[in-house]
Formats: structure tokens, C-alpha cells, sequence
């Protein structure tokens, strides 16, 4: 129809900014997948807004390794909108992109063991292109990831009197508490693998799409996960739903200062802050629980390996075994990990750390934006 075309966009000019062929998007057109809603006084398909928002989701479903016919499905679902289908885009892109991150990390140690002369196992070769990131990092989690009874204090004190608690992203099950009746969830086959014996029984699910129903359990917690979540907004209402009481230990990203709080993110690993670009504020994060955030202080001896733990003890980042049980280091990538290594192995050795943070000998605690969501 050639009606209002002057606001439309050419077949050419889509083909242009879109990076595909004009051939591409007449086989759409013709298979009923992106029909274009107006004509050119000429016969040229031309776009509207509505039809390029359906072609870029096409498209980046389609560069994602969907089939046109799943594809069809995703965006024709009923039950989801827009908004809906662009959060499992970005679920999807950050899950590449951390399978990317870690197969790099695998190359990179595969190119300097082969530059020393060791080559590679066939099951070593196979783990790297099979690896997603807790299973490139979850076997290192023993070694250095318990639960520190300070911070599990806050966390079961945040429970009240809930009997029955859901286990968010459980992992190996820390910070689980004996004296209650929990259910675990954790999408990564590594990870549940390695929970104890006696252990609460553990679900394959995700935070976005728990399986129980609405009020199912008294409370649900969440430990050093939400990170690591497709969608961190979606997950916490799943919670919600299931749960009467929602426990969240998390990350402020948003309060002002938050990159230099931290020495080792200030002044070694500035990467750190592109990995929470696009995560949400504490304000977003507590909203979606209605809930309230609470200061979670990190003690000096803290026996919980995460990235921060070691804010007193600086040595302990030089350790492979211990950065090897946090997924930044993963994320980062081999160089920024190898550059920030490197120069706090100098500083400390010159007396440049210790001139530069010699406030921090005299804290038994720190506040490095560690959150409790409480609702």
C-alpha cells in the first residue's frame, strides 16, 4: 500500500544499516516472517518502526543460531511483549558472551602451556568449547568458597522465622542454614555436583522460571548469584511470587564513588566496571522486592572467597587458585587479569600498595558495596 511512506524506511536503506542482503529480507517478506507494512510509489517494500523493531529482533535471535522457524514462534509468542523478548536477548547475549570470555581464558592457557612445551589433553580441548562459566570456574570453588558464619549471621537473622527457604542459584550450597527445610535451585551441572553429601536436594531451574507455585515457600535466598543471572529483575519477582520473604545478598553498582571504593578495582582491574554497565541499581534491585537494602561489612579474615573478600590480605590475589574460584577474573579476561597481577605483585613488593592503602591495616571491616535485600 503506498500510504505514508515518508516516515518508512527503503528495503535498501534497511538491507544498509541492518548488514544483511536485500535477498534476505524479501525471503522474510516472502515466508510471512518480516512482512514490510507500505510500498513506494515505485513497488519497493518500505519499513515502519513496528516493522524494523520485528526485523532487529529476527535478526538478532537469527545471528544468535535460532532457526527461522523458532524464530516465528519467539516473536509471534502471545504471552510475551517487547520488552519481554529483549530481556531474553539479553539474557542470551551475556550468556555468550561469557562462554566467549571463558573460551578465550582456556586459549590463552592452552597458548602458554604449549609455549612451555605441555600440550593439552583431548578432555582439557573439549572442556574449552563445551565450557559456559561456572563450569569453566566451578571447580575451583572448594578450595576457597565457604560460608563465613559473620555474613551467613545477617543472612539467616534476614530469614526470621521462616521453616521452609528456597535456594536461589545454590551453587555448592553455602550459606544454606541446617535448622530449616531448603529446596535448592542451580542451573550449572558442575555446581550441584559438588554439594555435599546430606546436602538440601537441588533442582536444575533458573532464577527467571522458577517451578513451584505462587507462595510456595516462607522465604527465598539468593547468595552471590544475581550477578550471574539472565535477567536479575525477573529473577528477584520469581522469588517474590514463590516466596513471603525475599533474602538477597548482593552488589551495589550505582552509589556514587562505587569504582574507587575498592583498591583493587581502582587502581589494577578498571574492567571491572564494564562488567556492570548494564546492571540494575540498588534502587531497581529493591524495587523489585519491594524491599530495603542493608550494609553487609566484609571482615578482614572473611572466610568466603569472593572477589572482594580479600580487601586486608592483598597477597591472596597473586594466588591462580583463588582467582580461579571468581568469575570477574574469567570475565575480565587473560590480560586485564595477567596486567593487574602483575602490577600488584610490583606495588607490593616496592611498598607502593602499602604506602597507597595504609589505612586499610587498621579496619577489621569494610563496606566495598556488599548488599542485603531484605523484603
Amino acid at each position: 500500500m503506498v500510504v505514508g511512506v515518508e516516515d518508512h524506511l527503503t528495503v535498501g536503506r534497511v538491507a544498509e544499516l541492518a548488514g544483511v542482503s536485500v535477498r534476505t529480507l524479501h525471503h522474510y517478506d516472502e515466508i510471512g516472517l518480516v512482512h514490510p507494512s507500505a510500498r513506494t510509489a515505485a513497488g519497493y517494500r518500505a519499513y515502519s518502526a513496528a516493522d524494523v523493531e520485528r526485523l532487529r529482533e529476527v535478526l538478532a535471535f537469527r545471528r544468535l543460531g535460532f532457526g527461522l522457524r523458532e524464530i516465528a514462534d519467539l516473536v509471534d509468542d502471545p504471552a510475551t511483549d517487547a520488552v519481554a523478548r529483549l530481556r531474553r536477548l539479553r539474557g542470551l547475549l551475556l550468556e555468550q558472551r561469557d562462554r566467549a570470555a571463558a573460551m578465550v581464558t582456556g586459549i590463552d592457557r592452552e597458548l602458554e602451556a604449549r609455549a612451555m612445551g605441555i600440550e593439552a589433553t583431548s578432555e582439557d580441548q573439549l572442556r574449552m568449547v563445551g565450557a559456559q562459566l561456572y563450569e569453566t570456574i566451578g571447580s575451583a570453588y572448594p578450595a576457597t568458597r565457604r560460608t563465613d558464619p559473620r555474613i551467613a549471621a545477617s543472612i539467616w537473622a534476614a530469614l526470621g522465622d521462616a521453616r521452609t527457604v528456597l535456594n536461589v542459584g545454590a551453587g555448592t550450597g553455602s550459606y544454606e542454614p541446617a535448622d530449616r527445610e531448603v529446596t535448592a535451585v542451580e542451573p550449572s551441572a558442575v555446581m550441584r555436583a559438588q554439594r555435599p553429601a546430606g546436602a538440601a536436594p537441588c533442582l536444575d531451574a533458573s532464577a527467571e522460571s522458577l517451578p513451584f507455585e505462587d507462595g510456595a515457600f516462607d522465604a527465598a535466598m539468593a547468595v552471590s548469584t544475581v550477578h550471574h543471572w539472565h535477567d536479575p529483575i525477573a529473577g528477584l519477582r520469581e522469588m517474590r511470587r514463590v516466596a513471603k520473604r525475599v533474602v538477597v545478598f548482593t552488589y551495589d553498582a550505582s552509589s556514587t564513588g562505587w569504582r574507587d571504593r575498592f583498591w583493587l578495582t581502582r587502581d589494577y582491574l578498571p574492567e571491572f566496571a564494564g562488567l556492570l554497565t548494564d546492571w540494575p541499581s540498588l534502587a531497581d534491585l529493591t524495587r523489585a522486592i519491594d524491599g530495603r537494602a542493608e550494609p553487609v561489612l566484609i571482615p578482614w579474615d572473611c572466610a568466603d572467597g569472593f572477589f572482594e573478600a580479600y580487601w586486608r590480605r592483598p597477597e591472596a590475589y597473586l594466588e591462580e587458585h583463588v582467582r580461579r574460584a571468581v568469575s570477574v577474573w574469567t570475565r575480565v579476561g587473560a590480560e586485564a587479569e595477567r596486567r593487574a597481577v602483575d602490577g600488584l605483585r610490583e606495588d607490593l613488593a616496592s611498598g607502593r600498595w602499602a604506602e597507597r592503602n595504609r589505612d586499610v591495616a587498621a579496619l577489621d571491616t569494610a563496606d566495598l558495596g556488599l548488599r542485603l535485600l531484605v523484603a
